[in-house]
C-alpha cells in the first residue's frame, strides 16, 4: 500500500476517530483510484501531478464499468477527502478533485412502516420463558422506540441502559455518543429480558446488552434476519430491514408533532438536511389524506 495512503488512513482512524467500516471504505476506494492512475502499479503514483481531467476520465470509466451514481459519488468523495488532507498537511497546493462534478442522485423517500402494521409487529405475543423469542421481540421494539442504527444496537452496552431514568447511550458515527430516552413499556421489556438473559446465558463478560443463548454477542446478519423474518407477512413495505424501523421511528415522531431538531438529535444526524427528508414523507401522507377525505379533491 502506498505510504501516503497509509498515513491518510491513520489520520482517519486515530485523529478523526472514524469507524473501522469507514476506514475500510476509504481504503478500498483509494486503492482502486491509485491503481487506475498508475495503470495497476506500472507507473509511480504522483498525486500532485494529477489534473481534474484525469479524474473526470476515471469517473467516466467507473460509470462505464457499471458503478451506480451513488457509488461513483462515494469514490470521488474519498479522493476529495484525500486531497483535503494533502492540503492540510502541506503535501499539495491544489485539490484537483474539487472541481470535478459528481453525478446527481435521485433521492428516493425512505421506506417506512404504517403505524397499524408497526403495532401488529410489536404487539405480537411471545412465550415469556423463551429467551430467543423475548430477545428478538425486544430488538424490534428497540429499533422502533429509539431509532438507533443497526451498528448502534449491535454494539449497545448493558451498562449504557438505565431503566430507572428511561434512557440509554449509543455510540454513533464518528464515535459520537448520544443519549436517547425511552418509555415505560420498553423499560419493562428490558428488565424482563435482562432477567431471562442472566439465567439463560449468564451476565455478558464483554458487556454487550444483546447476546445469543450461549452468551456470545450478536452479529449484523443475525440482527437483519431477526427483523426481516418478523416483518415478513406482517409488513407491506418495499424493504424489510432494521433501517426501515429507524425510518418509521422518525416518520411517526414527526407525524405526531415532534420538533425536527429534536428528531435530528435522536437520530444522530450531523446535518438537519438529512432529517428533513422525513418531512417529505409526512407531507405526502397529508396529500393522500386530503385526496381521500375532501369532497372536491378529485374534481
Amino acid at each position: 500500500m502506498h505510504p501516503l495512503l497509509t498515513e491518510f488512513l491513520n489520520y482517519l482512524e486515530f485523529e478523526l476517530r472514524s469507524s473501522a467500516n469507514t476506514v475500510d471504505a476509504y481504503r478500498r476506494d483509494l486503492r482502486q483510484w491509485i491503481e487506475a492512475e498508475t495503470s495497476a502499479g506500472r507507473h509511480e503514483f504522483r498525486p500532485t501531478e494529477i489534473r481534474p481531467s484525469d479524474l473526470r476520465l476515471w469517473v467516466l470509466s467507473l460509470a462505464r464499468s457499471g458503478d451506480s451514481a451513488r457509488t461513483v459519488r462515494r469514490k470521488m468523495q474519498s479522493v476529495r477527502a484525500f486531497y483535503r488532507w494533502m492540503l492540510r498537511t502541506g503535501r499539495a497546493s491544489v485539490n484537483p478533485a474539487a472541481s470535478v462534478a459528481l453525478p446527481k442522485l435521485d433521492r428516493p423517500l425512505p421506506v417506512y412502516v404504517r403505524p397499524e402494521e408497526t403495532a401488529a409487529l410489536l404487539d405480537a405475543d411471545v412465550p415469556a420463558d423463551d429467551f430467543t423469542a423475548v430477545r428478538n421481540q425486544l430488538i424490534l421494539d428497540m429499533f422502533y422506540s429509539t431509532g438507533m442504527r443497526c451498528s448502534e444496537l449491535l454494539n449497545l452496552q448493558d451498562a449504557a441502559i438505565d431503566v430507572r431514568k428511561g434512557e440509554l447511550k449509543v455510540r454513533g458515527k464518528r464515535n459520537k455518543d448520544r443519549v436517547i430516552p425511552f418509555g415505560t413499556e420498553l423499560s419493562e421489556m428490558i428488565t424482563n429480558y435482562r432477567t431471562l438473559r442472566d439465567s439463560t446465558a449468564g451476565i455478558p463478560p464483554t458487556g454487550e446488552f444483546f447476546v445469543r443463548p450461549d452468551g456470545r454477542p450478536l452479529y449484523r446478519k443475525l440482527i437483519y434476519n431477526v427483523v426481516h423474518e418478523a416483518m415478513e407477512g406482517t409488513v407491506h413495505a418495499a424493504r424489510l430491514s432494521p433501517h426501515v424501523l429507524r425510518h418509521s421511528f422518525a416518520t411517526d415522531m414527526l407525524n405526531n408533532g415532534a420538533d425536527l431538531n429534536a428528531v435530528q438529535q435522536l437520530l444522530g444526524h450531523a446535518s438537519l438536511a438529512t432529517t428533513q427528508v422525513y418531512t417529505h414523507i409526512t407531507y405526502r401522507e397529508l396529500q393522500q389524506n386530503y385526496r381521500q377525505a375532501h369532497p372536491r379533491a378529485k374534481k
